[in-house]
């Protein structure tokens, strides 16, 4: 598969989005085991997960605990497999989301991530969403402190706007190497900060590129303009999407759900699809 870029680290253009595999509507482990080892079968190296990823109140961590559980099982090399997850947005119950961008709390979340994946440092440890609560500033600065003890390698932000941007990547001293932001044919109000991450040679990773665990199905149906270029190549409307977010910029790698197998292997065949210009201009124009 092609890579791209985050940091130093050279990952497959197409993650895997675990999150499907621990919320509302999961499938049995079984299932999700084998859709992270279909992943890694097709060249997939980066995988997205968060400790606020689970169900019950009981299984904090429940898609992180997953992912280490699927890496140990597979029979091949997982050496340059980059696992990126978050901290700073809570389940308390389950079904509703809170936020603590608290420095204390970050830096004990960060520990109990360390704890699940089994690893001495996080590859890629991203501030979940901003806590209106907490200054900014000091919730990054949690960050710059796990990242200057070795505790994680890399560091991001999720959810951010282009001022986040800035002042993450200033506290962090220039280490800033990826943003999670929503991005998709239905909500391209990204876009900017899509832009900015390219200006900055920072990883720009769209979550919820397809539209959402709902939605993804549907999008041929709800966007026809990716629904015809599809057909013309005899792909999915969902390859479509993510071969056209690839070629927005250098910057993007998209993570798209997933909780079969087969879907990720569609998504990852993503890179090898060459659109046109006239077909690109199509489908910018929404």
């Amino acid at each position: 598969m092609q890579t791209r870029r985050i940091g130093d680290v050279r990952v497959s253009a197409i993650g895997l989005g675990a999150m499907p595999m621990s919320i509302e509507g999961r499938p049995d482990e079984g299932r999700s085991i084998a859709t992270i080892h279909a992943a890694l079968d097709a060249g997939v190296t980066l995988i997205d997960t968060a400790d606020a990823y689970h169900l019950k109140q009981g299984e904090v961590g429940h898609n992180e605990t997953l992912i280490a559980r699927a890496l140990v099982t597979y029979g091949g090399d997982t050496s340059d497999v980059l696992i990126a997850t978050k901290g700073g947005h809570l389940r308390p119950g389950g079904g509703s989301w809170t936020l603590n961008g608290s420095p204390s709390h970050l830096k004990d979340a960060c520990e109990a991530s360390l704890k699940r994946l089994g690893v001495d440092a996080i590859g890629l440890y991203q501030y979940h969403r901003p806590d209106p609560r907490v200054p900014y500033a000091e919730s990054i600065g949690a960050i710059r402190d796990l990242l200057d003890e070795g505790k994680i390698r890399m560091a991001g932000i999720s959810n951010a706007d282009p001022a986040h941007i800035r002042q993450a990547n200033d506290i962090l001293g220039g280490r800033l190497v990826s943003v999670q932001n929503q991005f998709s044919p239905a909500f391209r109000s990204s876009e900017r900060e899509l832009r900015l991450c390219d200006q900055l040679g920072v990883a720009f990773l769209p979550w919820s590129p397809l539209g959402g665990i709902s939605r993804a199905g549907d999008l041929g149906a709800a966007h026809t303009g990716f629904n015809r270029v599809a057909q013309v190549h005899g792909v999915s409307p969902q390859r479509v999407c993510l071969a056209w977010m690839l070629a927005r910029a250098p910057a993007v790698i998209p993570i798209p759900g997933s909780s079969r197998p087969g879907t990720i292997r569609d998504s990852a065949a993503a890179p090898d699809l060459i659109l046109t210009d006239d077909e690109l201009a199509e489908l910018d124009a929404g």
